[in-house]
């Protein structure tokens, strides 16, 4: 196998987040494939015989068995999953930060698309698309009313092909067309900054092929902007993951040469692993040798990495590396808890097999399934709290989960109740304008955690959560 494990996943945008799937590619030889059972094979055989025949209308055999093998490997647990061709394509599109489409990243605000920011060099880029603009249509199809994933399937498409979007720019009032040609697009997954003297502040959005190459670009123009930074911000909020090659690659621009980032273990000999901060375990992402020309004081800048409820897989896998290695205070709240690994297995060109083969776990040892990362400083979403994070999905929540096969598990009494009081303020909150119930930007003055980071390397008292507390891995009713 290599070291080719990969990890993939989405993150819901909002209140509720997380969820995330952590992949091998590997092949499967015939002489692998263990005893089959064939009495119960023979019942599957005589079921799909007697609904082929018997059935009130005649049935499709491809979709037959295709739907036996989705649900077959559906019920092992949330990360199991048969690729059809349509979604073995978007699976490919997740971990290689490359699609087809116009270049923006976008949100939802008032039922309209509102440009986050365009993609640099992109086409939206090109066409003088700006932060704040409001989609009003697509072609002749108006927003209101769609989903932002059906928004973006609309702008989506083939190379070479056009789209008209309705643009309405409020510092402007005004509204006009704009025809963009789509072609591919390479996400833009680091974002940084001086946020000011002696301070950084980088986030990773995912973890994808460029990342590492991204990530270094930005450090060292960070670093020739002001060579004396004091403290480092790594921000991997609501980060769902990515590539494994690449997690070990940014852990290494922090950590001594050849330490341990993480582990692996299952039941075969290929899923027991042992990646560390060198070279050879992180090759294969582009820009994986240039992580020789950051400059060396990164490995000693005093060090805080944010994460919350949506850092899931790879996120949890570099925050726990320099957590239990103790190059970083982990800050925020207690994050996904997605430590197992899928194998992708090919079953023809474009369908495959993705299933779980085994737990990863941090340098000490830790498992993450189920359980998360615990910060260091356990820090709210604002200066009034954290009133939602009861709300948001976790692995542990999911039926099915994989426990994390380390000691007993609990469950947390008080939590419904919490869940409880959560949705009646969600509701009350829901009731006020968009413009007061919009969460401050991550990476500007008004974002609370970012602040508190920047007090915990300046040597300044942090405003720690009264709130937040170790969520432990709850028992799942049978």
């Amino acid at each position: 196998m290599g070291h080719k494990l990969k990890i993939s996943g989405w993150v819901a945008i909002g209140a509720l987040a997380g969820a995330l799937t952590t992949v091998s590619l590997q092949t499967v030889a015939e002489s692998a494939l263990a005893p089959l059972p064939l009495d119960e094979l023979k019942q599957l055989a005589a079921v799909f015989g007697m609904i082929k025949s018997d059935y009130v209308e005649p049935v499709d055999e491809k979709k037959l068995i295709t739907d036996a093998i989705s649900g077959m490997v559906s019920n092992l647990d949330p990360h199991s999953q048969y690729f059809d061709k349509k979604s073995f394509k978007e699976f490919k599109e997740g971990t290689s930060g490359k699609f087809v489409g116009v270049g923006i990243e976008i949100t939802q605000e008032d039922g309209l698309v509102k440009v986050v920011s365009p993609i640099e060099g992109s086409p939206a880029y090109r066409a003088g698309l700006k932060p704040n603009d409001l989609i009003t249509k697509i072609d002749e199809t108006a927003v209101k009313g769609l989903s932002l994933n059906e928004a973006v399937k609309r702008m989506r498409g083939e190379p070479a092909t056009k789209v008209l979007l309705t643009i309405y720019r409020k510092d402007e009032n005004r509204t006009f067309p704009v025809t963009i040609i789509r072609e591919e697009i390479k996400q833009q997954s680091v974002r940084g900054k001086l946020v000011e003297p002696g301070y950084a502040w980088v986030r990773l959005n995912q973890f994808q092929e460029r990342t590492v190459d991204d990530f270094v670009k930005k450090v060292n123009e960070i670093y020739r902007q002001d060579p004396k930074i004091k403290g480092f911000v790594l921000d991997l909020r609501n980060d769902p993951g990515g590539l494994l090659n690449a997690a070990v690659g940014i852990s290494a621009a922090f950590l001594p040469d050849n330490v341990t980032v993480v582990s692996t273990n299952g039941q075969t000999p290929e899923s027991k692993q042992v990646l560390k901060a060198s070279p050879s375990d992180y090759r294969g992402v582009t820009g994986a040798e240039s992580i020789k020309s950051l400059p060396a004081e990164l490995k000693k800048v005093p060090l805080v990495v944010l994460v919350n409820e949506g850092s899931a897989s790879a996120s949890e896998i570099v925050a726990g590396a320099l957590q239990d290695h103790k190059r970083a205070t982990v800050m925020g709240s207690q994050t996904f808890g997605k430590g197992s690994v899928q194998t992708f297995r090919p079953l023809g060109p474009d369908t495959g097999l993705k299933i779980t083969t085994s737990r990863y776990y941090t340098p000490n040892g830790r498992s993450i399934q189920a359980k998360g990362i615990v910060p260091d400083v356990m820090v709210d979403e604002t200066e009034e709290g954290s009133p939602y994070a009861v709300l948001r999905m976790r692995e542990a929540d999911y039926d099915k989960h994989l426990t994390s096969g380390q000691g007993e598990e609990k469950k947390d009494p008080a939590r419904e109740k919490a869940r409880e009081e959560a949705l009646k303020r969600l509701e009350e909150e829901s009731r006020k304008p968009a413009s007061e119930r919009k969460a401050p930007e991550f990476g500007t003055e008004k974002d609370f955690q970012l602040q508190q980071a920047l007090n915990k390397l300046k040597g300044v008292p942090v405003l720690v959560s009264k709130t937040l507390t170790e969520r432990k891995e709850e028992k799942k009713e049978e």
